[in-house]
Formats: C-alpha cells, structure tokens, sequence
C-alpha cells in the first residue's frame, strides 16, 4: 500500500457538513483512498455505505435521489453516517444530484470521487458552490514514492535521509522520472510489467474518456497532438505551428488542448508579467500531470537516464513538486519571458510576492546565476529566488534577494524557506 499525503486532509474533514470532493486523474488512487477513508470510519464504528457508479448492481441505487437515499436507509438507517459515492463523472446531471441531496439537510456525510471529465471540472464545481470542499488527487509524488521505496522506514525524517543517502537518492530518483507516479506502474515489479501497465492506462484514457468526449471521432489527431506536446514540455505553444504540423484546424488544436487539461492529463501555466509592452507573447507553456505518461507519450518510457539531456523532463518535475506544494495557498504559478529573450522557468506568485525558480539539471559545483535570472531579481526584486539543481546546496545575494541553491530533494521543504 503506497501511502498517500491526501488521507490526512481527507480524514480532517470527515466531520466537516460539506461534500468531500475527491478528483483527479483517471487511476491515480482515489478509489483506493475511499476504501481507507471508509476502513478507518468501519474501525471507529461509524455507520458506513460505499456505492460505485462503474459497478453494475450499484447503479440501480444510484438512478435517482429517491432510489440512493431508500439504498441508504436500508443500510445505515436515518442515523448519521457516511456515503461513499465513487466514478461521480458516470451520473448525468452530477452536480445537481449532488446539491439536491445536500440541500436536504441529511444526516450523511458524503465523500464523492471522479475520474478527470468536463463534468467534474465544470458542471459540478459550479452546482456544489459552497456545499464542497475539492480535494485533487494527483499521482505519487517523489517524497510518497521514497517513502513507499524505502518501506517508511524514514518517514518522518525524509529530508535526514536524502541528505545522509544521496546515491540511493539519485538512483530513486531516477527510477521516478523514468516510470513516474501512477501507483499500479510504482507497484509494477518489472520494466516490462511497468510498461504494460503504463499502455493499459493510456489506452483506457484515449478509448474511454476521449472517445466518449469526442464522439470517437479523429482520436488519431488527438493522439497525435498529445505527442507533439510530449515532446516540446517546457516550450511555448505556437497553436498556428501545430497545427500546420497535423493538418487540422487552429480550433480543433484549441479544443483538444483544452480536453488535455479538463482530463488532467496536461497543465497549461501562463506568462507573469506586470507590463504587457515589454513581456513577451501571452503563448502558454503545457506540462503532463505525469512524467511517466508523458515519458511514455514521447517513446522515452524506461529510456530516461540522468547523464543524458533531459532537462525538460526535470523541468515537468520541478512543476510538479512546485504545483503540488502551493495548491494549498493562494499561489499560482507561472513563468516568464522577456523581449530580450530573457526567461526563467517558474514565477510563485501570491498577492505582492513573486518567487522565481529555475530549473537546473545540472551538478552545479559553485553557486552562480544565470542572466535571465539576474534579469527578473533586477526588474522586480525578489525577497528570494530559487535555482533547483542535481547537488548544490548553498546560498548567495544578489541585490537584495536571497538566492537558494537547493537539490532536487529539497523541493520538499521550498515552502518553509
């Protein structure tokens, strides 16, 4: 059982009237999350009724409010209980469902996941205003992957760990840009079981999500869209070059992106900028939810090794570990560029506050900046900047900000410098 960060949250908030709304990408654990969640409530004695919409006999409860809340009954009685309502996204009409239930004052708690669909997303979000708290689950991170990897044995003393392990370090992490975070690929045993796993879960996305969302029309372009994007993470996204480059329209490229993001296979970020004159085009920078599916996308799932030139790999994993670590605040993220071409790879933006972070896949042996990072302290003079590197770890000023060298490890601890 890989143990995943979000159960702590989840489990505060088991108390809470509102909805627990658990998504995220299709596989990525929330049905195992649910079983836990209902486990732990099972061990406390709580009265608990868990339904899935991909199950047959189940969907006969789950046709109406009427039909779920007689289901409810029967089970648990009109006590306060715990509804476990998993694959939400397979119910028509979702989010109204759901606030018609929630509007009745019952005294069930209800914990809901879906898959990634335009109704999770959309629909639903607008309908529970104010009747839900979201919660997004994501595939393993690195420091939930180690801790799996090395049998929890330092898990409240991971940073210890990496620092005192360093090449079992680099070797974990190495693992991880290869496969990625999807928990059946992180429990697979072998390249080839990984592989098999890696193709089921990309196949059952395309044949299942997107042939439903596109009518089964022309997943061949989508498919081939998704690898062109694999192949240029960490670019901007010139939509006029692609599509030229898979002969389909600029709209059906602008739809496709956008069913890539709904589904959370791929994240856009946008430029920072503060002076529309002197920033560069408002062109967006895509990167995957997983490298692993973006590893595999690209042909390079197993291929990835830390001596060749795979920046932009590390760059998708510095957004990652970045996005993951400020979901939970009032920052965004973003990156910038500059007319004189100057960039810097990630903007932690929150209210007045702008942190720059570059990403580095590099040994770096002495702390020393790079000429678009000078050129953003200089222009907006950061509290502090960050260089995400393979080994240094050590700090310099420039100017007035505090400029921290970190290792790819200490992603973990970003937020608390």
């Amino acid at each position: 059982m890989i143990k995943r960060n979000l159960f702590l949250e989840l489990k505060a908030h088991l108390d809470k009237k509102e909805i627990s709304l658990i998504i995220g990408p299709r596989q990525a654990g929330k049905t195992t999350l649910m079983s836990l969640l209902a486990d732990h409530l099972n061990k406390l004695g709580k009265a608990v009724v868990s339904l899935n919409f991909d199950i047959e006999r189940d969907r006969e409860f789950l046709g109406s409010q009427e039909k779920l809340l007689r289901k409810i009954e029967l089970e648990i009685g009109k006590k306060k209980g715990y509804v476990f309502l998993d694959e939400i996204q397979r119910k028509e009409d979702a989010g109204l469902f759901l606030k018609g239930l929630y509007d009745m004052n019952l005294p069930y708690k209800f914990i809901v996941s879906g898959s990634g669909s335009i109704e999770l997303k959309e629909k639903i979000h607008e309908s529970l205003a104010g009747r839900k708290r979201m919660f997004e689950l994501g595939t393993v991170s690195f420091d939930e992957f180690v801790n799996f990897r090395t049998d929890y044995r330092y898990e409240n003393k991971l940073s210890d760990f990496f620092e005192v392990e360093k090449s079992q370090t680099r070797l974990l992490f190495e693992e991880f840009l290869n496969y990625g975070g999807y928990p059946k690929v992180v429990l697979g045993e072998t390249e080839e079981e990984k592989i098999k796993i890696i193709d089921e879960i990309y196949r059952s996305y395309v044949e299942k999500d997107i042939s439903y969302l596109l009518g089964a029309r022309k997943t061949d372009d989508f498919t081939r869209l998704l690898r062109l994007i694999a192949g240029q993470i960490g670019n901007l996204t010139n939509i006029s070059e692609l599509s030229a480059t898979l002969g389909i329209s600029i709209p059906t490229v602008k739809n496709y992106l956008w069913y890539l993001e709904k589904t959370f296979i791929l994240e856009k970020i946008t430029p920072y900028f503060k002076n529309a004159r002197k920033e560069i085009t408002k062109a967006p920078v895509y990167y995957f939810y997983d490298i692993g599916l973006r590893n595999y996308a690209a042909g390079d799932f197993g291929r990835i090794r830390l001596d060749d030139n795979i920046g932009f790999v590390f760059e998708n994993y510095v957004f990652s570990a970045l996005k993951e670590k400020i979901k939970r605040t009032s920052a965004s993220l973003n990156f910038w560029r500059a007319k004189d071409s100057a960039e810097v790879d990630f903007i932690i933006h929150s209210g007045k506050s702008v942190i720059p972070v570059e990403a580095k896949k590099q040994n770096l042996k002495q702390p020393k900046i790079t000429r678009s990072l000078r050129s953003f302290i200089t222009k907006y003079s950061p509290e502090k900047a960050y260089v995400v590197n393979l080994t240094l770890s050590d700090e310099i000023t420039v100017g007035n900000t505090a400029t921290h060298f970190i290792p790819y490890y200490g992603l973990c601890d970003i937020m608390r410098l």
